[in-house]
């Protein structure tokens, strides 16, 4: 098919919705293929958010699909797919990592070294020089470790809103929560992350005051 006709196909392709009733109902597992590739790289980089390792996200997404499939029939067909699918996706991931805090050795806050390394060949003439890359690398891994210590209900508010970009109305549905306490804890979870920021990074930021107003969420992007 040529490029001029892709906006018509995506146009008229199903919804997720519509995928998921032929799941649901057929078994389908061409439906189901094309829910995860649509789904597939946004469920992979909130479970690195959540997990820290880029490796174990990759367990964990396969993990959340399959149980997706193996509960398809709890999906509700007068609710929004991606709403019930972060959720899923969310309990399996705080999920395993209490399991991890649980074990001797746990693995949170690991594993993080093989994907920060970096050869000669990764720098070119129109890129940071490696000074520069180092500093972006330890501020991206200093954001990661001040967004780990977070809560559970401040840390999913703010990768939902922050990376996955969604808006404070779909954030409530998925957390099941009232919207004004979604937008109260994502301006608790900015202001804790700037004061973990300040210390870890000691950036010369004034505090903000504590007031309910529109969070500055460029603070960590």
């Amino acid at each position: 098919m040529s490029a001029a006709w892709q906006p018509f196909k995506a146009l008229f392709a199903p919804s997720d919705e519509q995928l998921m009733w032929r799941v649901q109902a057929q078994d389908d597992a061409a439906a189901f293929a094309d829910l995860v590739g649509r789904w597939e790289d946004p469920i992979h980089r909130l479970c690195t958010r959540l997990c820290g390792d880029a490796h174990r996200a990759e367990d964990l997404a396969q993990e959340i699909f399959a149980k997706v499939f193996a509960r398809r029939h709890a999906f509700a067909a007068d609710r929004k797919f991606s709403t019930w699918l972060w959720r899923v996706a969310l309990n399996h991931c705080y999920n395993d990592l209490r399991r991890a805090r649980s074990r001797p050795e746990s693995r949170f806050g690991g594993g993080q070294e093989d994907d920060v390394s970096a050869g000669p060949d990764d720098f070119s003439a129109d890129q940071p020089g490696p000074d520069e890359e180092l500093v972006g690398r330890e501020t991206a891994a200093a954001v990661q470790a001040a967004l780990a210590t977070l809560s559970e209900e401040h840390r999913s508010i703010v990768v939902l809103r922050h990376y996955e970009g969604l808006k404070f109305r779909e954030i409530a549905e998925v957390l099941d929560l009232p919207e004004g306490t979604v937008k109260t804890r994502m301006t608790e979870a900015l202001n804790e992350l700037a004061r973990r920021l300040r210390r870890s990074l000691q950036l010369n930021v004034p505090p903000r005051p504590e007031r309910r107003a529109r969070p500055r969420e460029a603070l960590i992007l």
